[in-house]
């Protein structure tokens, strides 16, 4: 099987070893392996400082834009773009999901590129006015944004494997700094795919972008207060590598993104048959099948006014039994598959933490009804519709995340307790904080794109 490559300082090189497999999500067949065993992780981090920071600082804010919305076109072209989705399959995503994250991702660029119009013909800007603080005039202050001097390493994640990436370099680009992107092992396949057209188009300069695919090793060793890190995943796996003593040592920013658990209130105003009930329907069914439930945007809690439970779980089990699950290359399919059996697994142990509270309305966790795909060898699972009735007093609906079709039930009388209701999260967070408990699931993916991996040496 081919190996994935990792493009570092201007090559294409795999990993000593074997590497770790990826697997085609719909059918279970390994597509390859990926390693980044042996690479010198100081060295890259080297080489972009060096040679990518460079260039990019000395162009002024309309040649990085201009570089941006030339890229956006090149990875738009009809022939590459289907050429993507194809890959894209691969992950698990039905064509819907894979527009999302492909052309979703392009439109970052592009809407960054446009950012070129409202800033100086510089390499720098200018922030805000000069102030005088002198009253002679003779002393004065004028904060001036230039580009940092080291790198962007951005660690993505498997959900999203095209968006996650171009919608973060399309920023430090713009800002006239290189990225290292290292994405989420199970889906680097399609990562590395978009990165082999950027590398071959040749409008990105030298160092601007390399690609780590497998273990971040002690990349994060190496890091300076010169440096970025962005990380999207679990909230344990988040403040572990912002604790890293080299982060810490360095004052090197951290920008995190987390868990998430939205909700979606029903107002009690709102009856079957009224449109906003239709749309209710309608958008929970999308937020909970769309990308298999593997979106930070999915819908986990929704609050019922308890006169209508009834005839919302019924409206809702009619419009999930609707949904066609399969082979997302099957046009008729509207769900396709997790991003592999290990997510699977994970979300099916998910699930059981919140049935300690809850009961399944709609779904089976060990059964689901395919077309054009092998519902054990591929990584399906039923769209999961939890009750529980007890929504003040039970923890888990407001703290457990399972990332896939999964979303819970939950009643309330009045719009005080609606609010209150919704925000349990975040006073349950604290608490747990102040307990020196952990609202965390196991290393795996949640959020924008969100992945997360072992710490010290991410995967």
């Amino acid at each position: 099987m081919p190996k994935i490559g990792n493009y570092i300082a201007g090559s294409w090189v795999t990993g000593d070893g074997e590497g770790q497999p990826l697997y085609n999500a719909f059918n279970g067949e390994v597509v390859g392996h990926a390693s980044s065993k042996g690479l010198d992780f100081a060295a890259i981090l080297d080489y972009a400082r060096k040679t990518g920071n460079p260039v990019l600082r000395n162009m002024t804010f309309p040649e990085r834009g201009r570089m941006l919305r030339a890229l956006a076109l090149y990875l738009r072209e009809p022939e590459r773009l289907e050429k993507f989705y194809q890959i894209s399959f691969l992950t698990g995503a039905t064509r819907a999901d894979s527009w999302v994250d492909l052309e979703g991702g392009i439109g970052n660029l592009f809407s960054y590129a446009s950012l070129r119009r409202k800033l100086p013909n510089e390499t720098f800007c200018l922030d805000g006015e000069g102030l005088n603080l002198g009253k002679a005039g003779t002393f004065m202050g004028q904060h001036l944004l230039v580009p940092k001097e080291g790198a962007a390493i951005h660690i993505n994640a498997f959900n999203f494997p095209v968006w996650g990436m171009l919608e973060k370099i399309a920023v430090n680009l713009l800002a006239g700094v290189p990225a290292v992107v290292k994405p989420a092992t199970v889906t680097s396949f399609l990562t590395e795919a978009v990165v082999r057209e950027i590398a071959a188009s040749g409008i990105l300069p030298p160092g601007a972008l390399q690609l780590i695919c497998g273990s971040a090793g002690d990349l994060l060793d190496h890091v300076t207060d010169q440096d970025v890190v962005t990380f999207t995943g679990s909230a344990t796996t988040g403040q572990l590598l912002k604790s890293h003593p080299a982060i810490l040592r360095e004052n090197t920013p951290f920008t995190m993104e987390a868990d998430s658990l939205n909700c979606l209130v029903l107002g009690e105003d709102v009856t079957p048959g009224m449109l906003e009930w239709d749309l209710f329907i309608k958008e929970l069914r999308k937020e909970m099948t769309a990308k298999a439930g593997q979106k930070c945007t999915a819908v986990r809690r929704i609050f019922v006014p308890v006169n209508k439970m009834e005839d919302a779980w019924k409206a809702l089990t009619k419009a999930l039994s609707q949904t066609i699950i399969g082979n997302p290359t099957n046009e008729k399919v509207r769900m396709g598959s997790l991003a592999g059996q290990s997510q699977r697994e994970e979300v099916r142990s998910q699930v059981g933490r919140l049935l300690a509270s809850s009961q399944i309305l709609y779904g089976s966790l060990d059964s689901v009804e395919v077309i054009d795909a092998d519902p054990f060898r591929g990584a399906f699972i039923s769209p999961l519709l939890l009750l529980n009735k007890t929504p003040f007093t039970s923890e888990e609906p407001h703290t457990v995340e399972a990332f896939g079709p999964v979303s819970t039930l939950m009643p309330y009388k009045s719009m005080a307790e609606a609010i209150e209701l919704s925000k349990k999260r975040e006073r349950l967070l604290m608490q747990f904080h102040r307990d020196g408990r952990s609202l965390s699931r196991p290393a795996v993916c949640a959020g924008r794109g969100h992945s997360s991996w072992p710490y010290p040496h991410p995967e």
